[in-house]
């Protein structure tokens, strides 16, 4: 029983010197001005007869004369107690009985107590020793595992997506697609970006009628993405699909050159509409086709980007990829490329964001020039965050394009507008509808291709999202044929 009488002791005056303002000068210096020593509990306001350390701190200012209180005199037991200020308390309380010894109080209290330093040590010591060795063991696992592990700059996140999906005109079908990221940093202002992707080549109700004959404005298609699942088009063959790295030379400029590098990862950025299976889960909805090249997207090349911020409002981003810089027939600056210009604007004290874009690229044989215009606005609200984003853009195509094997002058014009819920209702919640055409222009076809999307997402834990959906699409490739209505149910995992 005095051994716990004799714990409880040390512990209130390991508290009663780090709740001290002496103390408290000493280490944080958050008092300047402190009461004098106490000689009674008494006089501290916040501690009572009543309470389990009472007896304790009576105990110790009438031993060792160690307890000051705060200016408002207060003693402030429940302070919260670092390992530092832990450290220094044990290294005072002995301090100050060694202090006694050698002065030569020898007093039976102080005596007891040594005393119960001993029997403590003689009772505990052999467990003692053995948390000593577990923790020494530990020690030596943790260094070992440090020296063994993939690598100490390299981070790894990937994501598995499932589409369970069907619609008019096709049977249901299930489209997976895997991604893992390595995200390596050398300097900790750098990233060494590759992403590695496989899927099961999966198709949905849209992507088939898009196949129907030449797949102009799909998923994966020739002119456009005006698609529907992202995810459809993912091989069964491992590939890579980044692999980049990027660093800063100035605090306000980063560069990223790589033998991998999608347009998408550096401009047409939106909040509301770029996460695939986090939000929309349309290829169309999460950039503009104009701008975005669908032929350089999907199948990055090698390239450079940079991204200058003028000021806080103000980011000029540029970009020059090609996609067969590995074939010596057509090398670095040769057809299928893409070079764009993007100025980002934040207007100041507002959530919205515009962006001036332009494209230059030559793909199959056809010279490309666009333009594009696009705005997000993130109003927030009580019972949540209300997004709003727009897209315009207007090229020009030019050439005789070998994969059609047609000759193409075309004006085209493309619009999307959407709105975003997060947080509606249900914590962790997104919702959304968006609608838009990707590819309005008269020389093609004899109709014009319109989407529309509503999804509602929940995030079930950290890393499970699960978001039913309903896809529209009207004349698919610019052909009046039957309106495509497909549902799906999406599942995210993120690790």
């Amino acid at each position: 029983m005095k051994q716990v009488k004799w714990l409880f002791g040390l512990s209130s005056l390991i508290i009663a010197i780090v709740a001290s303002p002496a103390w408290s000068q000493s280490t944080i210096d958050t008092d300047n001005d402190s009461m004098d020593q106490v000689n009674s509990v008494s006089e501290l306001t916040d501690v009572r007869p009543g309470d389990w350390a009472f007896q304790a701190v009576q105990s110790l200012v009438e031993r060792y004369g160690v307890l000051t209180g705060y200016p408002d005199r207060t003693f402030r037991g429940n302070r919260p107690l670092s390992r530092n200020e832990f450290a220094a308390a044990i290294s005072t309380v002995i301090g100050r009985i060694e202090e006694q010894l050698l002065a030569g109080n020898s007093s039976s209290g102080i005596a007891e107590d040594v005393q119960t330093i001993r029997r403590l040590i003689n009772a505990y010591g052999e467990a003692l020793s053995q948390l000593r060795s577990r923790v020494d063991n530990l020690e030596s696992r943790i260094v070992t595992q440090e020296n063994q592990q993939f690598s100490t700059t390299t981070k790894l996140n990937g994501q598995v997506y499932y589409v369970a999906t069907n619609g008019t005109n096709a049977d249901s079908t299930v489209i997976s697609r895997v991604r893992l990221n390595l995200l390596t940093s050398f300097r900790g202002n750098d990233r060494l970006v590759t992403q590695l992707e496989a899927g099961n080549n999966g198709e949905d109700a849209i992507a088939k009628a898009h196949n129907d004959r030449q797949n102009l404005l799909g998923t994966t298609g020739v002119l456009a993405d005006g698609g529907g699942l992202d995810a459809v088009g993912a091989t069964r063959e491992l590939k890579i699909r980044k692999l980049y790295y990027a660093f800063r030379p100035t605090e306000n400029l980063e560069v990223a050159v790589g033998s991998n590098l999608p347009p998408s990862d550096f401009i047409d950025r939106n909040s509301f509409a770029n996460q695939t299976g986090e939000n929309f889960g349309s290829s169309f909805f999460a950039n503009n086709p104009l701008i975005v090249q669908n032929e350089i997207d999907r199948f990055g090349g090698a390239g450079a980007a940079i991204s200058w911020s003028l000021n806080r409002d103000l980011t000029v981003r540029a970009l020059y990829t090609a996609v067969d810089s590995s074939n010596v027939n057509a090398g670095v600056f040769r057809d299928r490329y893409q070079a764009s210009v993007e100025a980002e604007y934040a207007i100041p004290n507002m959530p919205i964001k515009v962006q001036l874009q332009y494209t230059n690229a030559e793909i199959n044989g056809t010279q490309i020039n666009a333009a594009g215009l696009s705005a997000e606005w993130a109003i927030q609200q009580r019972f949540g965050v209300f997004g709003i984003f727009g897209r315009l853009g207007i090229g020009n195509y030019q050439g005789f394009n070998t994969l059609l094997q047609q000759d193409l002058d075309l004006n085209p014009k493309t619009w999307a507008v959407g709105v975003s819920f997060q947080n509606f209702l249900i914590p962790g919640s997104k919702a959304g509808l968006a609608i838009g055409q990707p590819f309005i222009t008269n020389r093609l076809g004899d109709a014009t291709q319109t989407n529309f999307e509503a999804f509602f997402g929940l995030l079930l834990n950290d890393r499970l999202n699960v978001s039913p959906s309903v896809t529209v699409v009207s004349n698919p490739n610019n052909r009046a044929s039957p309106t495509i209505v497909e549902w799906s149910f999406r599942v995210l995992y993120g690790f």
